[in-house]
C-alpha cells in the first residue's frame, strides 16, 4: 500500500503531512495553531488568485535576473497560472486570521506551489531538494511585502465587483426616479412636515448618493495599487536584487491587469496601514448611506393603512407567522444588517491598524479579513435591493397628493408673499380648524385665487423651474 503521509522537516521539527496534500509543514503547524473562524483562506478566491499572481511575478523577475533556472521558473509560472484560473484552491487551508502578519498564508501559498511545480517536472511532492517552497519560489521575498501585496490585489479585485453593483443600483434608483418626476409629496425635516418636493427628487438623490460612493472606492483603489513589493523584511530590500522590485511590478501590473506600481518608500510602506483604513472608512461611508436608505424605503412604506403608506415596496415574502396578510420590507431590513456588519468591521480595522508597531503591523489578517468579508457582503445586499425592492416599488399617488395639500408645509411658499408672520397665523388656524392653507388664505384675503394657484403650482413648489413673479396684494 502507498504510504498515507510524508515526513517534512522545519525549525521546529518532524512532522507528518498527508502524502496527498500539496502543502507542507509550515502550513499543518498552521492548521493545528490557528482553529479560530472555522474557515479557510480558501474562503477568498480572490486573496488565493491574488497570491498567485504575486508568486507569479516574482518568479518571472527572478527569471529575468538570473535568479532562478529557466525550467524551475517555467514550473512555478505554471503553478500560479493554474492557481489564478482556480486550480488547487482547496489546498489553502490555513485560517484567515492568524498570528505571524500573514506568514502561515505566505508559507501554504509556497508549500502549494512547489509542490505542484515538482509534479509538473515529474517529481513527487516534498523533493524539496529540487524545488524549495523557500529557496525558489520565495525567493528575493518575504511574507511582509508578499502579504500585503497580495492582500491589496485581492481587495482592489473586490472592490471592481462592488463598483459595479453600486452602478447598478444607481441606476434602478434613476429609473424609478424617472417614473416618480410627477409625483407631488411633503419633504419631512426631523420627521415634521417641511416642503414640497416630488418622488423622483427623492429617489435621485438615493442614485446620486450611491454614484458618489463609487467615486471614492476608485479612489480608495487608486491607493491599494501602491506595493511594496521588493522590500522583503521592513523595506530595506535585504536580500533583494536591485532591480527585483521594479520588474516584479511591471510583472504584476501585467498578470493582474491592475497599474500596480512600486510604494515611494519601502519602509513607510510596509508599516503603514492607512490605504486599509481608507478603503475601510469608504465602505463604512457606503453602507451608512445605503442603511439610511433604506430606513427612508421602509419608513415611507410604512402602513399600509396606519403609517406613512408613501410608497409600496414589493411583496416577496409572506411577513408573519401569526398575523395574516402582513408583509414586512425584509429586503431593506437584511441590507440595514449588512451596514452594521461592515460598521463594526471598520472598528476592527480601525483597530488593528492603530496598533501595529515599529517597522510592521502583525494584525494585517484581522484587516485582510473584515475587509474581504465587507466588500461581497456590500456587494451582495447591493445587488439584492437592486433586483428584489427598487424595481418593484410603486407610488400611493393620490395619497402623496391629499397629504401635500393637507399640509402646513405649504405654507413657507407664502410667506415671500404674505409675511412670516401672517403665514404663522395661517399655519395654526390650518392645524386648528383641520381646514387646507390654499382655502384659508383665500378666505381671508392674504392672496387672489390667481396668485394662489401660480404660487402653489408643483413645478414652483418644487424648484423644477424659475420661481415666476407673483404680485403681492396691495
Amino acid at each position: 500500500m502507498a504510504p498515507t503521509t510524508r515526513v517534512e522537516h522545519d525549525l521546529v521539527g518532524d512532522k507528518e503531512v498527508p502524502a496527498d496534500a500539496y502543502y507542507g509543514v509550515h502550513t499543518v503547524r498552521a492548521v493545528e495553531n490557528f482553529a479560530i473562524t472555522g474557515s479557510t483562506i480558501a474562503q477568498f478566491p480572490d486573496l488565493i488568485t491574488s497570491l498567485a499572481a504575486v508568486k507569479q511575478a516574482a518568479a518571472r523577475a527572478n527569471r529575468d535576473l538570473g535568479l532562478l533556472p529557466p525550467d524551475i521558473a517555467g514550473a512555478i509560472i505554471r503553478a500560479c497560472e493554474e492557481i489564478g484560473s482556480g486550480q488547487l484552491h482547496e489546498q489553502f487551508v490555513v485560517d484567515p486570521v492568524q498570528g505571524g502578519a500573514g506568514t502561515s498564508t505566505n508559507m501554504n501559498a509556497n508549500e502549494v506551489i512547489a509542490n505542484r511545480a515538482l509534479e509538473i517536472l515529474g517529481h513527487p511532492r516534498g523533493r524539496y531538494d529540487v524545488i524549495h517552497p523557500l529557496d525558489h519560489v520565495n525567493l528575493g521575498q518575504s511574507t511582509n511585502d508578499v502579504y500585503p501585496t497580495a492582500v491589496r490585489l485581492a481587495l482592489v479585485a473586490s472592490l471592481r465587483r462592488l463598483g459595479a453593483s453600486l452602478g447598478a443600483l444607481a441606476t434602478a434608483f434613476t429609473v424609478k426616479a424617472t417614473e416618480f418626476g410627477d409625483v407631488l409629496k411633503m419633504g419631512r425635516t426631523q420627521l415634521q412636515d417641511a416642503v414640497p418636493m416630488t418622488l423622483g427628487q427623492e429617489f435621485t438623490t438615493y442614485a446620486v448618493m450611491i454614484e458618489e460612493d463609487r467615486q471614492r472606492l476608485d479612489e480608495a483603489a487608486d491607493l491599494l495599487l501602491e506595493s511594496n513589493l521588493g522590500g522583503t523584511a521592513i523595506g530595506t530590500s535585504i536580500n533583494g536584487h536591485p532591480r527585483y522590485a521594479e520588474l516584479a511590478c511591471r510583472h504584476l501590473a501585467d498578470i493582474s491587469g491592475e497599474l500596480v506600481r512600486p510604494a515611494g518608500d519601502f519602509i513607510e510602506a510596509t508599516q503603514d496601514c492607512g490605504a486599509f483604513v481608507q478603503l475601510s472608512g469608504v465602505l463604512k461611508r457606503v453602507a451608512v448611506k445605503l442603511s439610511k436608505t433604506c430606513n427612508d424605503l421602509r419608513l415611507m412604506s410604512s402602513g399600509p393603512t396606519a403609517g406613512l403608506g408613501e410608497i409600496n415596496l414589493p411583496p416577496v415574502q409572506a411577513g408573519s407567522s401569526i398575523m395574516p396578510g402582513k408583509v414586512n420590507p425584509v429586503i431593506p431590513e437584511v441590507v440595514n444588517q449588512v451596514a452594521f456588519e461592515v460598521i463594526g468591521n471598520d472598528l476592527t480595522v480601525t483597530m488593528a491598524a492603530e496598533a501595529g508597531q515599529l517597522q510592521l503591523n502583525a494584525f494585517e489578517p484581522v484587516i485582510a479579513y473584515s475587509l474581504l468579508r465587507s466588500l461581497p457582503h456590500l456587494r451582495a445586499a447591493c445587488d439584492t435591493l437592486a433586483t428584489r425592492c427598487v424595481p418593484g416599488i410603486t407610488a400611493n399617488r393620490e395619497h402623496l397628493h391629499d397629504t401635500v395639500h393637507r399640509s402646513i408645509g405649504l405654507v413657507t411658499a407664502l410667506a415671500p408673499h404674505i409675511g412670516y408672520a401672517a403665514s404663522t397665523t395661517l399655519a395654526r388656524r390650518a392645524l386648528a380648524t383641520g381646514r387646507g392653507i390654499k382655502e384659508l388664505a383665500t378666505e381671508t384675503g392674504l392672496l387672489t385665487t390667481e396668485q394662489l394657484a401660480t404660487i402653489l403650482r408643483p413645478e414652483n413648489l418644487t424648484g423644477r423651474t424659475p420661481l415666476p413673479e407673483v404680485p403681492t396684494k396691495p
